[in-house]
């Protein structure tokens, strides 16, 4: 699926994307999903949508907007910052769902 939207803000993103079902935080742990109480599996999901954000003066400010989704049914939203590599398997299993983005875009 092709980005269809870019909206001007992460902030801006976020609601749209709210708005269109993807109710769920998430944050990134090594190979899986949290949110809330709640650990999915990572590689259940698929990027439905990327949006990129940069920093006027400065590349730190960098962040991106993932909107993640299972065959399941689980929507939700993955926000990373600059440097989000502390964690090598975090970055990893980001990667991968980079990839299975990628190879459907194809």
């Amino acid at each position: 699926m092709k980005q269809k939207f870019h909206y001007a803000t992460v902030t801006e993103a976020i609601d749209k994307l709210k708005e269109q079902g993807f109710t769920l935080d998430f944050n990134l742990e090594a190979n899986q999903l949290k949110a809330d109480e709640f650990t999915y599996p990572a590689d259940e999901f698929e990027i439905v949508d990327v949006y990129r954000y940069e920093g006027q003066t400065d590349p730190a400010d960098e962040a991106t907007v993932y909107a993640l989704a299972s065959p399941a049914g689980q929507k939700g939203i993955l926000v990373t910052g600059y440097g989000y590599s502390a964690d090598e398997v975090a970055e990893e299993t980001l990667k991968q769902l980079h990839y299975k983005y990628q190879a459907k875009q194809e």
